[in-house]
């Protein structure tokens, strides 16, 4: 099994296990370390304290002082399954450690999952106006 099918299975089974029934989403990454954490959005009561579906998994990956290597999103609409594209906000999240971070790119149950480095995501991305030495320092 791939670390796209790794990731996808580990998300299916976390959504699965959450939402069991109706619409939801998980995440999951893959670390440097070989560990996959996997994360849902919380319930909250004021819409503007929320977060995305990603956000615990990468702070888990800081918790562990892990570098992130691949990010995936995954939610259930209408008894289909979707993969996301990171929002802009976690796409900062995972730029944390590098631009060659992948991340799975919309797509549904029909499509192979696919992978982009945020390099190709953010090609005009506001940090390339520092040299890699000054921005990851």
């Amino acid at each position: 099994m791939d670390t796209g099918e790794k990731l996808f299975e580990a998300a299916k089974e976390t959504l699965k296990t959450r939402y069991p029934d109706g619409a939801g989403g998980a995440a999951a990454v893959y670390t440097e370390s070989g560990a996959v954490f996997t994360s849902v959005a919380p319930g909250v009561v004021n819409s503007a304290t929320e977060l995305c579906i990603e956000t615990g998994a990468i702070l888990e990956a800081h918790k562990y002082n892990t570098a992130v290597t691949h990010s995936l999103c995954l939610v259930r609409e209408n008894g289909a399954l979707k993969i996301l594209t990171p929002c802009g906000v976690c796409q900062e999240r995972l730029l944390y450690w590098g631009r060659d971070v992948l991340a799975a790119v919309t797509s549904n149950e029909e499509q192979p999952i696919v992978f982009k480095t945020l390099r190709e995501l953010q090609p005009d991305h506001w940090s390339y106006a520092y040299s890699d030495d000054e921005f990851f320092a």
